[in-house]
Formats: C-alpha cells, sequence, structure tokens
C-alpha cells in the first residue's frame, strides 16, 4: 500500500480494522450461543469495539487532527471488549479478545510515537 496518504498510521488503520471485522464476527456468534442474554454485555462490548475501531481507521486515513486523541479512546475500548471477551470460552470470543489486544497496543504505540 504505498500509496497512503498517511503511512505512519497504516498499522494501527490495519490493527482497527482486524479488529472490528473480529468484534463483528464475535457479536454475530454471540447471538448464536444457547443462553445470547450470558452473552449480552459481549456482544454491546463488540459493537461499541467494532464502531469505534472503523472510526479511528477513518480519522488516522485522513491525518485528522483529531486521531491520536480518538485512538487513547480506542484503546479503552478495544481493552474492555479483550476483558468481557477472555471470560468466554468460545474460540470467537477468544479470537476477538486477541485481536482487541492487538488493536489495544498498536493504538497506545501510535499515541507514544506522536
Amino acid at each position: 500500500m504505498s500509496d497512503v496518504q498517511h503511512p505512519e498510521y497504516q498499522a494501527c488503520i490495519d490493527a482497527c480494522n482486524a479488529c472490528a471485522a473480529a468484534c463483528d464476527n464475535c457479536s454475530t456468534a454471540c447471538l448464536q450461543e444457547d443462553d445470547v442474554k450470558m452473552m449480552a454485555r459481549c456482544i454491546a462490548l463488540d459493537m461499541d469495539c467494532a464502531a469505534i475501531c472503523r472510526m479511528a481507521a477513518a480519522y488516522m486515513a485522513r491525518g485528522s487532527d483529531f486521531a491520536v486523541q480518538l485512538c487513547r479512546l480506542c484503546a479503552t475500548v478495544c481493552s474492555a471488549c479483550a476483558d468481557e471477551c477472555g471470560k468466554h470460552r468460545m474460540d470467537h470470543c477468544q479470537a476477538c479478545a486477541q485481536a482487541c489486544r492487538r488493536c489495544a497496543e498498536a493504538c497506545i504505540a501510535m499515541d507514544s510515537a506522536a
């Protein structure tokens, strides 16, 4: 992707997009679980996390002056989602937790580099 406007953000953009996809997958899979009510917090955090990851990726792609600030909040939401998904033994929750942790780390690294 050599034509990217803001290559300094690319690793974080990629982590955000991967996390959003993992969260979408997790929330959809959680809705298929036998006890959906038990998964309510996981589903809600998946939706919040996917939304903020997509927004953060868009801010970084545009080179927004607020990208770093949004990435700080994104890291917080990703960490909360990782903690919740990590409580559940299902493969989709575990995969989501890993993607969320990677995204949080990428957002924190970008904040540190700014």
